[in-house]
């Protein structure tokens, strides 16, 4: 992926579309080595939805096609690892992410049980001193301007 008008417009365009209150993405700015592409796709994904899905005057085109502005209200990034401030209850979901992580063969590879192993003690981490037993973390922000 590249950090691209284009590649920005296209997300300006999903979230004109649809017009979510909540966008999730890739943290960008970690404080360890991450995949380029999903470095790539939090930057461009940040400045979609401020400033470009919000102002008018980007992407003129969009609004030809009846694209509005919209204000996305909240940004949770994943992979915020020591920036963590909200946590989301995935106990009972915990298992549906496993089968799809196995989808990804290419990204986990064939010794899967240590994965999910590793997955299962990082969700239990996260989720330590809350009401339920394994958690997703995430960056939240309010988007307040």
């Amino acid at each position: 992926l590249e950090d691209t008008p284009e590649f920005r417009k296209e997300i300006v365009r999903y979230i004109r579309l649809y017009r979510p209150d909540i966008v999730l993405t890739a943290h960008p700015y970690r404080r360890y080595i991450w995949h380029r592409d999903h470095r790539i796709t939090g930057i461009v994904t940040l400045d979609a939805i401020f400033p470009f899905a919000r102002n008018a005057p980007a992407y003129p085109d969009l609004l030809e096609q009846g694209l509005k502005p919209h204000k996305v209200k909240e940004v949770f990034l994943w992979g915020a690892l020591d920036d963590i401030n909200y946590r989301s209850d995935i106990t009972s979901t915990f298992d549906i992410k496993i089968a799809a992580l196995k989808c990804h063969k290419s990204q986990v590879g064939d010794n899967f049980e240590w994965v999910e192993k590793r997955m299962r003690e990082w969700a239990k981490e996260i989720a330590k001193g809350e009401a339920f037993k394994l958690a997703e973390g995430f960056h939240r922000e309010e988007i307040l301007w």
